[in-house]
């Protein structure tokens, strides 16, 4: 494990912390390389949307009356 430099104070719900500690000593981690691999994956997914977003920014937009109106147009709806 990496030497962590900072400390949090975590308030987890009951049945949350309780799933950590179990997973924790199935997977024989600690709650808190559980809870930072967890984060990464989070802000990871983030980063890929992000450049989702980015690489769709030219693309034109609908608005939601217009892309209803063709759903119904289209028989979809």
């Amino acid at each position: 494990m990496k030497k962590l430099t900072n400390r949090a104070t975590v308030y987890l719900e009951p049945s949350i912390h309780k799933a950590l500690r179990l997973k924790s000593f199935e997977t024989s981690q600690s709650i808190s390389q559980l809870i930072n691999e967890a984060l990464r994956a989070d802000l990871l997914e983030d980063a890929e949307d992000l450049e989702a977003f980015e690489s769709r920014i030219n693309e034109p937009s609908v608005d939601y009356q217009t892309f209803v109106q063709e759903l119904k147009h289209d028989g979809i709806i």
